[in-house]
């Protein structure tokens, strides 16, 4: 059985695994036929190399293919369900408060998938960064992580507690 630290693990309420499975299944069925069609109007239209149409319906194409393959493999590494969470320990579907060691700033956010939309806070993804970073860490704890710069920054852990949603 998974840790629920597992990075591998995507743990998604009933109601967002619904809807990615939805959009899944249309994507890779429906869908696929659509940009299909499209692109086969775009080219009986003659020359390829001019063919805005073709272009754009092949890109649309591309772009669909890697959501297809995004959505796969959320679907298969997601729990239905809450996180197992401990008070005091930050992990998926914790409520967090962070200090930045270097300016002071505190911020508050939602450790979770960003597949979960809907959220009255930010929400962060245990796999970004910062989440990484933070994720098994306790109250009063410190972690360094790398931001998309390269520079160094660390937090420090001031709150974790259960998410309870609006």
């Amino acid at each position: 059985m998974a840790d629920s630290r597992d990075e591998n693990v995507t743990w998604l309420t009933q109601e967002a695994y619904d809807r990615l499975k939805a959009e899944y299944e249309y994507l890779s069925g429906p869908g696929r036929v659509d940009i299909a069609k499209k692109i086969e109007a775009a080219r009986e239209e003659g020359d390829l190399k001019e063919n805005g149409g073709y272009h754009a319906a092949k890109d649309e194409q591309g772009k669909m293919e890697a959501r297809i393959f995004h959505l796969r493999q959320i679907i298969d590494n997601a729990k239905v369900g809450e996180a197992p969470k401990t008070e005091g320990v930050v992990g998926p579907g914790m409520t967090v408060t962070i200090r930045f060691v270097r300016d002071d700033d505190e911020v508050t956010f939602l450790l979770a998938s960003r597949e979960e939309s809907g959220a009255p806070i930010d929400v962060y993804s245990p796999k970004s960064p910062l989440g990484a970073a933070i994720n098994g860490k306790k109250i009063g704890e410190k972690a360094t992580y790398s931001m998309p710069n390269g520079r160094q920054n660390t937090v420090e852990i001031l709150e974790a507690v259960p998410y309870i949603g609006n």
